[in-house]
């Protein structure tokens, strides 16, 4: 026997024993078999458990069934310096040297589920787990020299603090307990649509609407009234992904301002869940469902101390309307999913969690004496200045999905979404007037307009060719609309972790094509 050199002698002799023990083990039970009674019964241990669907088997000795589950997946992602978020912002927005052409990631992920019949209906738990290995990147030092940004999952280079590996991520997508109608714990929204951020796609930044597919605390209980029918009731967490920004626009400073930061980020503790109410149809031709959401905005303080005063609390909303239509006529399994959403103060449930909240995306200019053109762009739930209230963003959009089977084993997906924000007078004259000052918009106030439209459209064919074995390619093309005045040129200043000079930027829509290469195999 040859064993690695990362085995001591010590190891060596510890592994023999074990060896002649089980040796000796082995010889102990061959003596003693033919003492045993010839019609001496096996017992089974482990039982298939035919309750819940196929995968599940009673756990020994109790009347509790489990299933375990999970996946592995690897994604090359082109264009991005991000598992397929697109190149919108930061260092990948920038467009320089410092952006990444590809982006890789690898995961491995468990789920276990069990369930027990009780009186009062099936106990079930679930969890699932995930453990994520991603590409690092570089960022600008302002010295000549760069930054890597040791993503968790990724080997730091020898140039790069801290060496070695840095362990990778882990993380916890769900985690709850579901009793006589109640759900507690980890889960996806109620809010959420049964595709989540999905109708045809891979692609993480669809907007018009909200998914939480890696979950969120709650405490829901549903009334499940037959024939498909169920009404949901739900108080959930909000401060992981459910609030974008509630701007402080006093804070505003230019370097925020430059990467689409309109003020402050002036998000204070929790103080109240989302309350979600939901109502869905569950048939064989398809789904309804109707979902609403009422959001608190609970800022912090107009200063540095709680003496400086604070906001009132404002409570926003989002409402949506989803329907899925399955076996339509171009083919056996063909699906078509929609969503669409208004949201006034709750702009995360018409941009998904996994979405930035600021854009600036750079590209090319004809303007004479500009150093290139700039798409900027900001998402908030509310904005104030110091000594006022609240002011609501408003949201609205939608997204939709059409899947066609080719044939058992290869389908196309073509997917779309698109999202409106839309400040009110009172907030566009905060924003602008730190945005004027900040940046020397030269088309001054007239021509300042802080709106936008974010847009996302794509094709994806996937490819099974055995059980739980899919390779997959999504090709999607990101557009910002942005909506001040044509022409209007701003003065950045330096950003060195994105190495952009001190320059005059117009500003200008902006577009960016994002490729995600994936094979997953579940089990």
């Amino acid at each position: 026997m040859t064993f690695g050199r990362k085995y001591s002698h010590s190891n060596y002799r510890t592994a023999l024993g074990i060896l002649s023990f089980a040796a000796g083990l082995a010889q102990w039970s061959g003596t003693h078999a033919a003492d045993l009674p010839l019609g001496a019964k096996t017992v089974a241990y482990v039982k298939v458990c035919s309750l819940y669907g196929a995968g599940f088997y009673y756990i020994p000795g109790t009347d509790t069934c489990v299933k375990l589950g999970g996946y592995l997946r690897t994604d090359l992602v082109v264009n991005s310096n991000s598992d397929f978020d697109p190149a919108y912002n930061g260092v990948a927005g920038a467009r320089t040297r410092l952006s990444n052409a590809y982006t890789s990631r690898s995961r491995g992920d468990l789920n276990i589920d069990t369930r027990t019949a009780t009186e009062y209906g099936t106990l079930r738990t679930f969890f699932e787990t995930g453990l994520t290995w991603t590409d690092g990147a570089y960022s600008g030092a302002g010295t000549g020299a760069t930054v890597y940004s040791a993503i968790a999952g990724v080997q730091a280079p020898n140039n790069a603090s801290p060496g070695g590996i840095v362990a990778g991520t882990l993380g916890v997508y769900s985690a709850f307990i579901q009793f006589a109608g109640f759900t507690m714990g980890k889960a996806i929204s109620q809010f959420s649509v049964p595709w989540t951020n999905y109708p045809a796609n891979n692609y993480d930044d669809l907007p018009g609407g909200t998914g939480w597919v890696t979950g969120v605390n709650q405490f829901t209980y549903t009334a499940d009234f037959g024939q498909g029918i169920t009404a949901s009731f739900s108080a959930q967490d909000q401060v992981a992904h459910a609030t974008t920004s509630v701007w402080n626009v006093t804070a505003a400073t230019s370097a925020g301002l430059a990467t689409g930061a309109y003020g402050g980020n002036d998000i204070g503790g929790a103080a109240a869940p989302d309350f979600i109410a939901m109502l869905r149809v569950d048939q064989a031709w398809g789904l309804f469902q109707a979902s609403v959401a009422a959001h608190d905005n609970h800022a912090a303080y107009n200063g540095a101390d709680e003496t400086t005063g604070h906001p009132a609390d404002k409570w926003g909303w989002a409402a949506q309307l989803a329907l899925s239509i399955k076996n339509i006529p171009t083919g056996p399994g063909d699906t078509i999913n929609i969503s669409g959403v208004y949201t006034k103060g709750a702009s995360r449930y018409d941009f998904n969690e996994n979405m930035a909240t600021t854009y600036a995306m750079y590209g090319g200019t004809a303007i004479a004496g500009a150093y290139q053109s700039l798409g900027l762009a900001g998402l908030s739930d509310s904005v104030f200045v110091a000594g006022t209230k609240q002011e609501l963003t408003t949201t609205y959009g939608f997204r939709a999905g059409y899947t066609h089977n080719w044939n058992a084993y290869c389908n196309t997906g073509i997917y779309g979404g698109w999202a409106a924000v839309r400040y009110n007078h009172t907030a566009k004259a905060y924003v602008c007037g730190a945005f004027v000052t900040g940046l020397s918009l030269s088309s001054g106030l007239a021509g300042c307009n802080p709106d936008f439209n974010y847009g996302a459209v794509g094709l994806i064919t996937r490819w099974t060719p055995i059980k739980n074995l899919t390779f997959s390619a999504d090709l999607a093309y990101t557009m910002l609309d942005q909506k001040y005045a044509t022409g209007s040129v701003v003065t950045l200043p330096l950003q060195s972790t994105i190495a952009k000079p001190i320059a005059l930027y117009e500003l200008k829509d902006q577009g960016t094509l994002t490729l995600l290469l994936r094979a997953q195999r579940n089990w």
